[in-house]
């Protein structure tokens, strides 16, 4: 059984085509978009895009592991610590793999931003299948969405990491179209290996 349990999808694909065609003076659509739009704007990241959040939780999260999470500038919330809240621990002696709840509500964008550090190989392990088993849960109900979740080295097409862990390299001699110029070719080449390895 996954670690994430998605709470809550907020906003819609009505509102952001609508919010697209309102700056190109367009009526609304009156209906939801194509997977084809969906795709083209989620790669082009264009800002309606942050019309849509995704509530989520992570239940009995390690403390250290939820605080990389923290880490990033969405609305997040964590279990009080707070020894007059609280009985399972003294919060001055608290140990670092003390397990607590965590909530996220990220938009879209958010999302983009985070899970590209948080997929990466260099992160921690344990730091990383938290981010891997949000993407899986979040294709359950929004494919499109979890399909541009990708780590920074396919986000770039290359490894911004000083002393890089050489994974895009390795995958990128069994997977030509993960180092292509279309980015579309390049996440699909990605979500293959992922949906693959998970």
């Amino acid at each position: 059984m996954g670690k994430t349990e998605i709470l809550k999808i907020k906003g819609d694909w009505q509102e952001v085509v609508d919010d697209c065609r309102a700056t190109v003076k367009k009526s609304p659509l009156g209906k939801e978009p194509s997977k084809a739009f969906k795709k083209t704007i989620l790669i082009s990241e264009h800002s309606p895009i942050r019309d849509i959040s995704v509530k989520f939780s992570w239940k009995n999260i390690k403390y250290w592991v939820a605080m990389h999470w923290k880490t990033h500038h969405w609305e997040s919330r964590v279990d009080s610590q707070r020894n007059d809240r609280q009985n399972r621990y003294d919060r001055e002696k608290a140990p670092q793999d003390a397990l607590i709840d965590f909530y996220g509500d990220p938009n879209i964008q958010h999302t983009i931003d985070t899970w590209r550090k948080r997929l990466c190989r260099m992160t921690s392990p344990e730091t990383r299948e938290y981010a891997e088993d949000f993407k899986r849960a979040l294709h359950e109900v929004e494919p499109e969405w979890a399909d541009v979740l990708v780590p920074n080295c396919v986000y770039r097409c290359g490894c911004p990491e000083p002393n890089g862990c050489k994974w895009f390299d390795h995958m990128a001699s069994k997977y030509l179209n993960l180092t292509s110029t279309d980015i579309q070719q390049r996440y699909d080449a990605y979500n293959e290996v992922f949906y693959e390895q998970n």
